[in-house]
């Protein structure tokens, strides 16, 4: 019998939806390098979250107090102020390091959430990934370079919002298992805004009309880019739409080039290589351990017709859908 997996119509609208949000968000990227030459990194994250969140007034008008209802307010306090943090990282890395250089940095993401996931979560995580995690740390090593005479503190600044950005997604991991997609990220931009607005007051300058337009912009291309990206998780494999996302990095430097002549040297390329290509690895090894627990899951608890056969049981699955390590040798019936 035939799976039923994702048509290639399917595929194909998720490829385009996830170049789609690449673009968008390689532009939002630009366009925060670009501002932040003239305002101050702490006031266009405010802008940014201001109009982030005014797509979302129409859902909490339609919703009311029983749309924002939550029993773990503490725990969206804490994903809104790590949320912030990275954001405050991202927003000044940006102001004073080549874009392309911070994008090949922030595709640590994953990386980094692995480890999180094994300390905070105790997800188990063993030899295969751990060696995908060490060179992805080798790749962010050879971009940033902090024991060599090109050492960036902008560089740093992105590994470190990276970091606050993994934090953030290990308290959404959590939040998505009683609250609502909707109800996490109003409840961000609830925070989030009031939270950036003070310290953008203390470096606050009046926007001029251009200035106010490329912001709004940014925040357009921001959520355009979060749209295409959520429809293009849906339409096809998220392990596979992934690969994608990493067109981020050349539309950044092209477009990065264009506007500011900047060029990406030859240890940024290497080492987004790296990063790359172990980001992919742990996305991969995340979709086929996803696929196994759902084909443990509809594994019979109870013994099979054969009485001869050794019934699978909660305490035996485990071997059938071992993670990184070598196949567990397969039990015979006994005779």
């Amino acid at each position: 019998m035939q799976s039923s997996g994702p048509t290639e119509n399917n595929v194909l609208r998720g490829t385009l939806l996830m170049i789609g949000s690449a673009f968008c968000m390689a532009a939002m990227a630009v366009l925060i390098r670009y501002i932040t030459q003239e305002v101050h990194p702490f006031e266009a994250a405010f802008f940014r979250n201001l109009f982030g969140l005014l797509p979302m007034l129409p859902w909490i008008l339609s919703h009311g107090r029983d749309g924002l209802k939550t029993e773990r307010f503490k725990l969206h306090f804490m994903r809104a102020a790590l949320g912030l943090g990275a954001m405050l990282c991202l927003f000044s890395a940006l102001a004073m390091t080549p874009a392309a250089q911070v994008i090949a940095i922030n595709f640590t993401l994953p990386i980094l959430t692995t480890v999180l996931a094994a300390l905070i979560v105790r997800e188990v995580v063993r030899a295969r990934r751990w060696s995908a995690v060490a060179i992805g740390f080798v790749g962010a090593m050879v971009i940033i370079r902090p024991f060599g005479q090109t050492f960036e503190t902008g560089a740093i600044l992105a590994l470190v919002a990276t970091l606050f950005m993994a934090c953030a997604m290990t308290t959404v991991k959590m939040l998505s298992q009683t609250d609502s997609a909707n109800t996490i990220v109003t409840w961000m931009g609830l925070i989030m805004t009031p939270l950036s607005f003070l310290p953008a007051l203390y470096y606050w300058q009046t926007p001029t009309l251009w200035q106010l337009g490329v912001l709004v912009l940014m925040g357009a291309f921001a959520t355009a880019g979060q749209q295409l990206l959520v429809r293009a998780y849906r339409a096809a494999d998220q392990s596979y739409v992934m690969i994608f996302d990493f067109l981020r990095l050349p539309f950044v430097a092209v477009m990065a080039f264009i506007m500011f002549g900047e060029t990406v040297d030859i240890w940024t390329w290497a080492g987004a290589t790296l990063i790359i290509g172990s980001a992919l690895y742990i996305a991969r090894r995340e979709a086929v351990l996803a696929k196994q627990a759902r084909i443990e899951a509809r594994l019979p608890t109870s013994a099979p017709a054969d009485a001869q056969a050794i019934p699978v049981t909660k305490i035996d699955r485990p071997a059938l859908a071992p993670d990184d390590g070598a196949a567990a040798p397969e039990r015979k019936p006994d005779a």
